[in-house]
């Protein structure tokens, strides 16, 4: 889609927008902010690929074979909630995240369209490109010119997972200036950083470039560039940053990530490749993550999401992997007052769909906002829509 498109389906947009409401009012500050409510921090992980929730956070060790996987389920830290044996590090800080296993949505079962619904809340429609929750509060945080950049992506932003389209992870039309501050880094290490970018010559960028120079590397982590990314993210959070969005991988492609199809090749991942190397990386840098969030002080205040953008099939394919599922999956949220170790929905005894309380895209938006502090029902800044099109889990709100 050009340029020009872009700029058209916006115009006609606010154009809309203004028709019904007479005028546009650009909204900005403490709007939307919940009365009573200090506004928090998030942390966001991207989970690229859509992690299979059987082999990961929803295990189904009564199911057939060729439906529970390799893996052996393990009891955690809370009575009742069991995880796969590749996250023991989760499961023995299970009273301190919540899991939403009842995940789900009726919309195309491609990496993109997942990526949009569950980092907008919402699917672009022709040119029209709905912003990042880390834009909208951007725009509702306001700021000044050299303020500490509020919303920041790291270590870059999603690159080609398979099909040209929007990936959900700009301002949309909030304009550049609510656009992440996007740090790259080479595929080998965080630290080797590549470049600090923001489209706005307003916007400060030089803050993330000193807060991420001062880290000194923390082995609990492990030593994945995920984990020095998620570290990153802590300290950008404990320097004034309001969003932190952390992509686990760039893309599908070249290197194993949570799309296990196992279709063959050097590259291809594999359900071993999760016991292996992806859920270690995600075990060691989330559970790390948590506990240094705890031990400055700053969990209390911060919302931490990991989340793909889909699950996997229950059934095992004839190769062993499993394919792309929007059915049903499982979120992780923990931190900024959430009350640790509930487990929201369920799926039924395969993991095919929701068995109860089905949590949509729109739903987790909602919730994430309200946890934030903001009102998911005020309006996106210069629009007439709501911050969220659906009320927040009710076991959350």
């Amino acid at each position: 889609m050009s340029k020009e498109q872009r700029v058209t389906g916006r115009r006609e947009f606010l154009k809309q927008s203004a028709a019904t409401t007479g005028a546009l009012t650009f909204l900005g500050g403490s709007q939307g902010q919940e009365k009573g409510k200090s506004p928090k921090n998030c942390i966001f992980l991207f989970l690229t690929g859509g992690p299979s929730q059987l082999d990961t956070f929803d295990p189904k060790p009564n199911a057939p074979e060729e439906i529970r996987g390799p893996f052996k389920a393990i009891q955690t830290k809370v009575p009742g909630m069991l995880l796969s044996e590749t996250l023991p590090e989760m499961a023995a800080r299970a009273n301190r995240f919540c899991l939403v296993r009842s995940l789900n949505h009726q919309e195309a079962p491609i990496h993109e369209t997942g990526q949009q619904l569950l980092q907008t809340g919402r699917l672009a429609s022709g040119s029209l490109d709905h912003p990042h929750f880390g834009a909208i509060i951007s725009s509702l945080a306001g700021g000044g010119d050299n303020a500490m950049a509020p919303f920041v992506v790291l270590p870059g932003k999603l690159g080609n997972t398979g099909v040209t389209m929007y990936q959900g992870q700009d301002a949309g039309y909030l304009g550049e200036f609510n656009s992440p501050v996007v740090v790259t880094s080479s595929r080998k290490s965080f630290r080797d950083i590549q470049s600090i970018q923001h489209p706005s010559p307003r916007r400060n960028a030089s803050a993330v470039r000193s807060t991420l120079a001062g880290i000194k590397p923390d082995p609990r982590y492990g030593s994945s560039l995920f984990g020095e990314a998620c570290q990153a993210a802590r300290a950008l959070v404990e320097k004034g940053t309001r969003f932190a969005l952390v992509n686990m991988f760039e893309t599908v492609f070249n290197e194993p990530t949570w799309d296990c199809h196992a279709d063959g090749g050097a590259l291809s991942t594999t359900l071993q490749d999760y016991r292996t190397r992806i859920c270690p990386m995600f075990d060691l840098a989330f559970s790390a993550l948590l506990d240094d969030l705890e031990e400055k002080g700053l969990l209390a205040s911060t919302l931490v999401v990991a989340v793909g953008e889909f699950g996997r099939t229950p059934y095992l394919n004839n190769r062993g992997g499993r394919d792309h599922h929007n059915g049903v999956w499982t979120g992780i949220l923990a931190g900024a007052g959430l009350a640790g170790g509930a487990i929201i929905g369920s799926s039924d005894d395969h993991g095919d769909e929701p068995k109860d309380q089905p949590v949509s895209p729109g739903m987790l938006a909602a919730t994430i906002f309200k946890t934030l502090g903001y009102d998911p029902a005020s309006l996106v800044p210069g629009t007439r829509l709501p911050l969220a099109d659906a009320n927040p889990i009710a076991a959350l709100a």
